[in-house]
Parts: structure tokens; C-alpha cells; sequence
């Protein structure tokens, strides 16, 4: 067991052990604390001496962490959680809290859940504003980096320092203008059709298109646009097919019909997902309460 000397440990100590654990490159944390890599190796070398282990040593290119930094991350995370809790004020009350609560989300998410949930917070609490991103396939830096709150999005990204919960399934099928065109029936004539397609304004595409790929499928795709809000008025009136989750039958094409896709592909989960530093924080898990009722209401079971 190891002598720990806690006078070589602080707060900024235990963030620079974070930022190295997360990041996988003492250049990288540097990047992301605003430091110099000298600073990090520092106080990495405070640490390793406080602490009694390396905690990272040479692996190729780069460094990995030793065992014994693998079983503290959760341990320092969840110090550095209750700093911020310490720090975070008097009780949330949702009556009188005055803030604005940013959230990624597509429009296929924001159309879903959103409204409703700014139902809610109008009767409930009517000082929180809401301000609502785009999420595109969302990466952990939008969390880490503040650039929102909180992410509603079937990607999650994969990190420890990132928490998600699920909300609801969905399933992607294929929606048509019924006046225009059959059902598409079998593989042969999805592929052999027109499709509206979707690409993010990153560039990046939805899991679909890769899906596709995997099974040696190619569908011709005459339109791309970058967002489910770009379906319906190309849909309308035309032949063409758009592949899209099944709940946007409730809301964005709720005027077209649709079929299962006529191959297997597997459902997904609508996910809500932030930072671990916001885990305990009063606020932040009130409106994921919120968000959560919301989803519940949806899937038809009790608040």
C-alpha cells in the first residue's frame, strides 16, 4: 500500500492527472488545461512522488497509464466531483433560479423532445431559458469544453470523464409521398430507387450510410441535404425515398407514409449525455429529471 503524501496534492494537481489520463498525450493536456507541457510534466512529477507509482510511462509514440492510474481516474473524478458540488452555492429552487441551459441536439431530437420539455420548465421553473445546437455526431469536447450542457443524440461519445442515460428506442424505416409511388417491398426496389440522403454540415454521415456499406448495399442518393428539416419538401410530390427514424412520423413527416426498411437493421437508442463534473450538480440533475419525465410521458409509462 502506498504512503501517500498529500501536501504534494491539489486540485490543479489532480485536473493536470485527468487531462493526462483523458487526454493519452502530456502535449495534448497542455492543449486542454491552457499550459505549458513543461508545467504538465511537472506536476506529474509532484504526483508520481506524492502518490508513490509512474502513473504513465512510454508506450510507442505516446504514454499509457499504469494499473494503479487506471483504478484512481474514478476515485480523483469523483474528488474533483465533490469540490464542485462544494462549490456549486445554496439548493437549486426551480421557481426562482434564473440561468440558460444550452443543449445539443439535431432536429430530429429537438423536434422530439424539446417543446415539450419547454413546456415543462414554463410552469415549472420560468426563469431557465433554454438555448438549443446543433449536435451533428457529437464528440466529448462539447462537454468538456462547455460549449453546451448536455447532449440528446443516439451518439454517445466514449469516455470516462462522459455519463449517459437512455430515453427511448427508435428504429430507422423509409418514409414516401404515397401519391406519387408503392412501397418500396423488398431490397430491390429500395436500391433500385431515388433517395434523399443526409449529411451533417461537419461532413460526417448518419450510421445508415456505413450500415449499407457493411452489407454490400449501394443506393443511389440524387440529394443530400445536412438535416432531417431538409426531408419533406424534397419528399413531397416526388418518387424519391428518405431513410429516417420512426418517430418523425409524429411530428416533421407526420404527411408521409412509411415502411420498415426491407433488410434487418439493428434499432438505436436515443441517448441523454453530459459531463461527469455536472453529476451531482442540483440543477443540472433537475433538468435532466425533466428531460427524462419527458421521455417517459412519450414511452407511455408513469412520471
Amino acid at each position: 500500500m502506498n504512503l501517500i503524501d498529500t501536501f504534494n496534492l491539489d486540485i490543479r494537481a489532480l485536473h493536470t492527472f485527468v487531462a493526462v489520463l483523458d487526454e493519452g498525450s502530456v502535449s495534448r493536456a497542455a492543449v486542454k488545461l491552457g499550459v505549458s507541457q513543461s508545467a504538465v510534466s511537472h506536476t506529474l512529477d509532484r504526483l508520481r512522488n506524492a502518490l508513490g507509482d509512474p502513473l504513465f510511462v512510454k508506450s510507442g509514440r505516446g504514454i499509457a497509464p499504469t494499473r494503479y492510474a487506471v483504478q484512481a481516474g474514478p476515485h480523483v473524478r469523483q474528488i474533483l466531483d465533490d469540490m464542485h458540488s462544494l462549490a456549486s452555492g445554496p439548493p437549486f429552487t426551480p421557481e426562482t433560479t434564473e440561468f440558460t441551459f444550452t443543449v445539443a441536439a439535431n432536429d430530429y431530437e429537438r423536434d422530439l423532445l424539446l417543446p415539450p420539455l419547454m413546456q415543462r420548465l414554463r410552469q415549472q421553473a420560468p426563469g431557465i431559458m433554454l438555448q438549443v445546437i446543433a449536435s451533428r455526431i457529437p464528440n466529448a469536447d462539447m462537454l468538456r469544453k462547455d460549449i453546451c450542457d448536455l447532449i440528446i443524440s443516439p451518439h454517445a461519445p466514449e469516455a470516462t470523464d462522459i455519463m449517459q442515460r437512455g430515453l427511448m428506442g427508435d428504429r430507422m424505416v423509409v418514409f414516401y409521398d404515397p401519391s406519387q409511388r408503392e412501397a418500396p417491398e423488398t431490397v430491390t426496389d429500395y436500391l433500385k430507387a431515388d433517395h434523399i440522403a443526409l449529411v451533417f454540415g461537419s461532413g460526417e454521415k448518419p450510421a445508415i450510410e456505413a450500415g449499407l456499406t457493411a452489407r454490400g448495399l449501394t443506393r443511389r442518393n440524387v440529394i443530400t441535404v445536412s438535416n432531417f428539416s431538409g426531408l419533406p419538401e424534397f419528399l413531397r410530390g416526388s418518387d424519391m425515398l428518405a431513410t429516417a427514424p420512426e418517430l418523425m412520423s409524429k411530428h416533421l413527416l407526420r404527411d408521409f407514409a412509411w415502411v420498415p426498411l426491407p433488410f434487418n437493421y439493428k434499432p438505436f437508442t436515443l441517448l441523454m449525455v453530459w459531463h461527469r463534473r455536472n453529476q451531482n450538480d442540483a440543477a443540472h440533475r433537475w433538468l435532466r429529471n425533466q428531460v427524462n419525465a419527458v421521455a417517459a410521458t412519450m414511452n407511455g409509462l408513469n412520471e
